[in-house]
């Protein structure tokens, strides 16, 4: 079929008469104990989709909310911010990549109703997460300082943030078990308890992130560190109400006691399964560090203009990434069930919705940047980098529409490393020296940054699609 007989016929599915789409929203909300390797694929990712784009823009408001109330205090505030999550890069990578592996490892076994298979790859998936999280928590804490330095901090950023880029490194257990947890409840398509846990984490954030900051009520005024305490304690009730989940028998996956122990072998094929998906990972948050470091060399205003942008962006992305997170669940469930041809016409589906969600928000972001920044920042010079920086990146939105499905596509088959390459290819080798080039030796400034960012997004989505219609994904084993 093509893609656009399958996207009609998979809206059509999920608004069919006596199956109405509030239905659909119900039973998604609500959770839903539908098997997905069976019935009609639009509903089914309808149903995924939904909880995974709410759980992507909590996601995002995380992103934002600390720079929203952070901004008021000035742009060597905003800087600290954006330094500091360029430094939690490197847990971000891991995080994601050890998710890539068991989600799709959750979701293989899953296809193939293997609930001892799926409860036992939860486990040995969180004391992988605990393990590292002790050993980036405790050298983070300790050089913190001496890392904003090597970002290129200004002294006054240095002086005001370094305790701020303490307690995120520091705690950094609460974000890598967060994403964990998250995939292990996406692989399995309990997608509304991942919803939940990033509700949660994120009311918690929002109501102690500006009264720490601003000392409101009998709480202290701790300026910039507020925000790391405030958004720490949000994510680690987060991971303790993920974690209680794994205990009740409502849950496709359920841990006993039995399974509370390690097992070297299966935490060896995650690590395996895992390492080319952080390699993944890596290959594009480094070229944002990348990014960060050359916009650095033109003071705190480009670099808080670029951060807002950034921040503003992936308020966008995000979200459209839940739509690629329900792809990948059916991809993985499907081939699980030996149903490849479900897996494929699931993926275009979720290209096309993707597609036409991002066109429009590219649209917003291009023609309304200014009233859209003035949300985050009155200064003017800060103000100037952001729009810019907004209306450039927001030109590459269609395109990677269809990226970013089908390299959750590929990472939901266990085919990590095709996006591994096509991002080696498109973020260090094209992306971070045309960044260069364009800002440096041309003379653009950060406008040839911003430039390089949409160009790159579009190599790697042309790429992705050639590489998706050879098929060779289909025979990964799992």
């Amino acid at each position: 079929m093509s893609e656009p007989t399958d996207l009609i016929m998979g809206a059509a599915a999920a608004t069919s008469p006596g199956d109405s789409i509030w239905g659909a929203v119900r039973e998604a909300l609500r959770g839903s104990r539908r098997n997905y390797t069976e019935g009609p694929i639009g509903r089914s990712i309808f149903i995924l989709a939904i909880p995974m784009v709410l759980e992507m823009v909590m996601e995002s408001v995380f992103v934002v909310c600390d720079v929203f109330f952070v901004s008021k205090l000035g742009p060597d505030a905003v800087a600290t911010v954006g330094l500091t999550e360029s430094l939690l890069a490197i847990v971000y990578t891991i995080a994601m990549g050890l998710s890539i592996g068991v989600t799709a490892t959750v979701a293989r076994r899953t296809g193939e109703h293997d609930p001892e298979g799926a409860s036992r790859t939860a486990v040995q998936a969180i004391a992988l997460g605990l393990i590292v999280s002790v050993i980036l928590g405790v050298g983070g804490a300790v050089f913190a300082p001496s890392l904003l330095e090597l970002m290129g901090a200004s002294p006054e950023v240095v002086a005001s943030g370094g305790t701020f880029t303490r307690v995120m490194l520091g705690g950094n257990a609460s974000i890598l078990l967060l994403f964990l947890i998250n995939g292990i409840f996406r692989g399995a398509g309990d997608a509304q308890l991942s919803m939940r846990t990033l509700w949660l984490a994120n009311a918690i954030n929002i109501a102690l992130g500006p009264t720490l900051i601003f000392g409101l009520g009998p709480f202290p005024e701790l300026g910039v560190t507020g925000a790391a305490i405030a958004t720490t304690i949000g994510r680690s009730a987060g991971v303790l109400f993920g974690l209680a989940q794994f205990f009740r028998r409502s849950g496709r996956v359920h841990i006993h006691r039995r399974h509370l122990r390690l097992d070297p072998g299966l935490m060896a094929r995650l690590v395996n399964l895992s390492s080319s998906g952080t390699f993944q990972v890596l290959i594009g948050t480094a070229s944002w560090i990348g990014l960060v470091r050359i916009l650095a060399s033109f003071g705190s205003a480009a670099l808080a203009g670029y951060t807002i942008a950034i921040r503003i962006v992936l308020f966008a992305l995000l979200p459209s990434w839940g739509l690629g997170n329900a792809a990948a669940t059916m991809v993985g469930q499907a081939l699980g069930a030996r149903k490849p041809d479900r897996a494929e016409r699931a993926v275009w589906i979720a290209a096309w919705y993707n597609l036409a969600f991002l066109g429009v928000v590219g649209v917003l972001f291009f023609v309304g940047a200014r009233p859209i920044v003035a949300l985050f920042t009155g200064d003017p010079g800060v103000a100037e980098f952001a729009r810019d920086g907004l209306r450039v990146i927001a030109i590459g939105f269609v395109l990677y529409a269809y990226g970013m499905v089908l390299s959750q596509a590929f990472n939901g088959a266990g085919d990590t490393w095709t996006p591994t390459w096509l991002g080696l290819f498109s973020f260090w080798l094209f992306e971070i020296p045309l960044a260069y080039v364009l800002a440096v030796h041309l003379g653009f400034g950060p406008h040839g940054v911003f430039i390089a960012i949409p160009a790159a997004f579009s190599a790697y989505a042309l790429a992705a699609l050639v590489m998706f219609r050879r098929g060779s994904w289909k025979t990964k084993a799992v």
